[in-house]
């Protein structure tokens, strides 16, 4: 018996990668202000920026297999 295909998921990879432009851009945007830091400093704000985009998927991919929210 085989299930209807969900939404969810190409809705979920939409807004995954909805999610990736809008932190690049937000990152970008910041970037002139991140510059002026020094050189280790950048390095560890990008190094946190680079981490951050990823703590919404979490919730994001368990709606997507099971359409709650919470696993």
């Amino acid at each position: 018996m085989t299930s209807k295909p969900s939404w969810r998921k190409p809705a979920g990879i939409f807004l995954i990668l909805l999610l990736i432009l809008v932190w690049s851009v937000i990152v970008a945007t910041a970037s002139p202000w991140i510059g002026q830091l020094h050189i280790l400093a950048q390095a560890i704000v990008y190094v946190v920026a680079g981490i951050v985009w990823i703590l919404p998927l979490k919730p994001l991919l368990a709606w997507m297999e099971t359409g709650r929210w919470r696993p």
